[in-house]
């Protein structure tokens, strides 16, 4: 129950107040809340109000720490809990959570009208939440091989640790083109051949 009987009275004139208002929420006989503006609104805000035991003596509590007021900057929130502490002072001693209610509806759009959405703590200055995006693009980006990495990959051996069949085709080729087709040359040349004939052969029977 409310702790007196100011509170109770104004406690059942809130629920007649709001009776079926869903922007209101009695979270207690002595703790409410009530959203100002629809879901939609981005300059919306959620405000709470709970009384201490010597309400309306003293004043009520006032909080915007609700999730759904996240997305308003620090500074916006403190000029709306300035304007409505002078609200409380102006009312002491008086029932006045409808009054600072329905003062916040009224004036919704001077006290939000330097809002500007809070930037979450996961973005980097440039607005980029994803850091790591540049290194990402690197390492997909296709490698490119030296001439000695390229030379290394022809020249590997196979699993039992030996160069591929041809591996020095090119080598033989380029030999042969620069040396003068002599006569002589040439016999070396067929016979050197005719023996890479055999082993291949052999190699493949």
């Amino acid at each position: 129950m409310a702790a007196n009987e100011d509170q109770e009275m104004e406690l059942e004139a809130l629920r007649s107040i709001y009776e079926g208002d869903e922007c209101f929420k009695e979270l207690s006989p002595a703790s409410f809340q009530l959203r100002i503006g629809d879901l939609e609104d981005s300059k919306a805000f959620i405000l709470d109000i709970s009384w201490p035991e010597t309400y309306p003596v003293t004043g009520p509590r006032i909080s915007l720490g609700g999730f759904f007021n996240n997305r308003i900057a620090p500074e916006t929130k403190r000029l709306i809990l300035s304007k409505l502490e002078e609200q409380v002072e102006a009312n002491l001693g008086d029932a006045m959570t409808y009054t600072l209610f329905e003062w916040a509806k009224e004036n919704r759009e001077a006290l939000m009208e330097n809002h500007r959405a809070a930037v979450p703590a996961t973005l980097t200055s440039g607005g980029d939440s994803t850091p790591n995006a540049a290194a990402a693009a690197k390492k997909n980006k296709k490698e490119q091989l030296t001439k000695a990495q390229k030379r290394r990959i022809v020249n590997r051996t196979d699993n039992k640790g030996e160069l591929p069949r041809g591996w020095n085709w090119i080598d033989v080729i380029k030999h042969v083109s620069s040396k003068t087709m002599t006569s002589e040359f040439r016999l070396e040349f067929t016979v050197l051949l005719g023996l890479w004939w055999f082993w291949f052969y052999s190699r493949c029977s």
